[in-house]
């Protein structure tokens, strides 16, 4: 049967909806601060870890990339644990895993253990990055399940330039020697606080109604979805995902592999991997260490790296905006466009060895904005939203698992590229993987604005 409603009712209930839902959306959403905050930390933090431990290259790209082991680990495990004990509750072991991570951090004076507390960091964070979405997919009506899922990649770029001033902040508190004796300390042990601030804003999120039904609780997933859209759109929703769960117990995971729905999974997998290959985090975990490559002292450092998470945030709060006017699929091509431009700069800058002056910071600046608006917040977006209902969460772990991967080998081998091949190199390598990026999108990335998720599965079953 058709669901219908009235014009009154329905703009009622969006009205309804808008305000509860993006608060619950919002609130979960904090995850990404956890993600924001490690990643621009331990940018601050490194070179004073470098100089209190004696680290080579090769150990600050361990040290640093050790949370992304830990995120691949906490993705792996975060769809297994949500089905057993809820969206909700393993979203909460997520914030005290890093909370506990954040602190140990801060007091370990051996780098196993700092590099064990980074680890546990990060099966928190990797959790928080796959349910955080997730949950936000099955409480979102479809109108506004765009914007509502970008909402984490804004959480993670406000972490990120809220960082950026701590950072400076601790390290402008005292001497050099103070930075590297102390300072580095009070920059992990803060990440406590946005950890504490997402545990007790779930408090007042209820659960997914559809982890509540699939968990036979169904009475509670109509309450859920009845204060989401109201009664009657809340029993024509119960139905559909009574039958979505019916065809997710019929439907195994290999059939992503089959013709047309393995072609879904291919360019969800791709996005995830060119997200990172683009090298958006070697400019977000090492922005001073490039800033002190090209020769400026430590507060200049600092202070751009803050001017940089401005521009972040500036930037993805412009793309949350286009994302539904514009399309997915034209905002990564004008997104990887512009990177390929601005790394050519960047790398130029290098290479003619004229990184004193504002110019290395106009381009860098440029690249940060171009990522902010297409390959940041898209990603996120289309990878649910391509893959098929009856796998959508399976699907979506799987490519976050290789989105993590690809992280971690830019940022374990970032610095070693930086220290051994230098700037331009570095740089150049990055903006080709931006062109490679930018042809797969135009070849194979179909788009996806103003279409369900029934169409969508449709257009890859007839291909």
């Amino acid at each position: 049967m058709q669901h219908q409603l009235s014009q009154g009712s329905t703009i009622r209930v969006r009205q309804f909806a808008n305000l509860f839902v993006i608060l619950i959306s919002s609130a979960a959403a904090l995850g990404g601060l956890l993600y924001g905050y490690d990643t621009a930390v331990i940018s601050g933090a490194i070179g004073f870890l470098g100089e209190f431990y004696g680290l080579s290259t090769f150990m600050q790209g361990f040290v640093t990339a050790a949370i992304l082991i830990g995120g691949i680990i906490g993705v792996l495990v975060s769809g297994f644990l949500s089905d057993w004990l809820g969206r909700k509750k393993v979203l909460a072991m997520a914030a005290v895993l890093f909370a506990l991570a954040a602190v140990g951090s801060g007091f370990t004076n051996t780098v196993t253990w700092l590099v064990v507390a980074r680890i546990v960091g990060g099966i928190g964070i990797g959790m928080a990055s796959v349910l955080s979405t997730t949950y936000i997919s099955e409480v979102s009506p479809p109108y506004i399940r765009g914007r509502l899922s970008s909402i984490y990649q804004l959480a993670t770029v406000i972490g990120i330039a809220a960082t950026f001033f701590v950072n400076a902040a601790v390290a402008g508190s005292g001497t050099h020697a103070w930075d590297v004796t102390t300072g580095w300390r009070w920059m992990l042990s803060l990440g406590a606080i946005p950890a504490i601030v997402f545990f007790l804003v779930l408090f007042v999120v209820p659960e997914s109604p559809r982890w509540l039904q699939k968990s036979g609780r169904e009475q509670e997933a109509f309450q859920v979805l009845e204060k989401i859209n109201g009664r009657e759109i809340a029993e024509y929703e119960l139905g559909e995902i009574k039958r979505s769960l019916s065809q997710e117990r019929n439907t195994s995971f290999s059939q992503l592999f089959k013709p047309g729905l393995r072609a879904a999974l291919m360019i969800g997998i791709m996005l995830a991997i060119f997200q990172q290959f683009v090298g958006i985090n070697a400019i977000m975990y090492y922005a001073p260490t490039i800033f002190q490559s090209a020769g400026m002292g430590q507060n200049a450092q600092f202070t751009q790296t803050v001017v940089v998470g401005i521009i972040n945030f500036l930037f993805t709060l412009l793309a949350i905006w286009l994302i539904d006017k514009i399309g997915r699929k034209a905002l990564l091509l004008i997104g990887a466009g512009c990177m390929t431009l601005f790394l050519l700069l960047i790398g130029g800058t290098f290479y003619f060895h004229v990184t004193h002056g504002p110019l290395i910071l106009i381009f860098i600046l440029g690249y940060v904005a171009s990522f902010a608006i297409s390959m940041g917040p898209v990603v996120w977006v289309m990878i649910p939203e391509i893959f098929p209902n009856h796998s959508r969460a399976r699907a979506a772990s799987l490519a976050t698992v290789f989105l993590w991967a690809a992280d971690w080998v830019v940022t374990q081998f970032f610095p070693t590229m930086l220290h051994s091949i230098g700037g331009a190199v570095s740089f150049w390598i990055f903006m080709f993987l931006c062109i490679v990026a930018f042809v797969f999108v135009l070849k194979f990335v179909p788009e996806t604005k103003d279409k369900s998720l029934e169409e969508i599965e449709r257009f890859w079953l007839k291909n």
